[in-house]
């Protein structure tokens, strides 16, 4: 067996934005929406097989093999470009499923990067980013890792730059259905397109937050209790929501005041992912 290739981290996103702008023919919804990374991460190990087998070491407790993003990913690039070798991974779960923080995405984009460059495929960002996109529509955004306005589906990306303020994110002890939420008759389909600049002076609301708010009662309290100290939102479509903060200091403040038996965390926002840093590592050590 081949040592481990260790320390690859899969960052949370948030949402910072999301608007429905409009329904296409093969029912995905258009979308508006801008991504964040947080200083918040899964980590993956790899090791190489010489016998083709892709396979977890490590359990995903409710998840199959076939379910799970990781071994999902591997295996569409393994078929993609030919590849003969297999793969052992291993995860360090850290964010919560269901939390609308992209833990799921994220891992699928990371193991499609580290493998394209542990199996020598040579693929571009780009090629990447395509594959990925069968897997997730977040998935592309955690494969260029820059923060990012997105809009079609999540694959029409441009990288942004915006201020990495510390965020109090608030994990409410809710799994949010993404697919029930989209199919809500109540959601926001027809909101109007908004540019750049119409966010960045303040226009961050969720069309997706009134139809979580009245499915899943522990988020509205969740959002209603952050928004006494800031301006909170939902990310995604939830469960997680965030406010966000000028210093650690500031954030800290209100996490400690978060009520007994309620889960939440601060990390700051990063508008570039260590994915790469991890991928620069990984090349100037070969």
């Amino acid at each position: 067996m081949s040592e481990w290739s260790c320390g690859w981290p899969a960052p949370a996103k948030l949402n910072l934005m999301l608007r429905v702008v409009g329904r296409r023919e093969d029912g995905y919804h258009e979308l508006q929406t801008v991504f964040q990374f947080l200083q918040m991460a899964d980590t993956l190990d790899f090791r190489m097989r010489t016998d083709g087998q892709i396979q977890r070491a490590s359990e995903m407790p409710g998840v199959s093999e076939e379910q799970d993003l990781t071994i999902r990913a591997a295996r569409l690039l393994q078929a993609a470009v030919g590849e003969n070798s297999g793969v052992d991974i291993r995860i360090e779960k850290k964010l919560p499923m269901g939390a609308g923080l992209g833990g799921g995405s994220s891992d699928a984009a990371t193991v499609l990067v580290a493998l394209n460059r542990l199996w020598g495929c040579g693929l571009s960002g780009d090629d990447l980013a395509e594959l990925g996109l069968s897997l997730g529509a977040d998935v592309p955004v955690f494969v260029h890792g820059q923060a990012a306005w997105a809009e079609g589906v999540g694959e029409c990306i441009e990288a942004i730059e915006l201020p990495e303020p510390w965020f109090v994110v608030l994990v409410p002890a809710s799994h949010v259905s993404t697919a029930t939420v989209f199919q809500d008759p109540d959601l926001t389909r027809d909101s109007p397109r908004i540019t750049i600049r119409a966010f960045v002076a303040g226009d961050t609301r969720n069309d997706c937050l009134p139809v979580v708010r009245k499915r899943y009662p522990e988020v509205a309290q969740a959002i209603d209790w952050l928004s006494d100290f800031a301006d909170a939102r939902l990310t995604g479509t939830g469960a997680c929501v965030f406010a966000g903060f000028d210093t650690q200091v500031a954030a800290k403040r209100v996490l400690a005041q978060l009520p007994t038996g309620k889960r939440g965390f601060i990390a700051r926002g990063m508008n570039r992912s260590p994915l790469l840093d991890r991928l620069a590592e990984e090349s100037r050590a070969q």
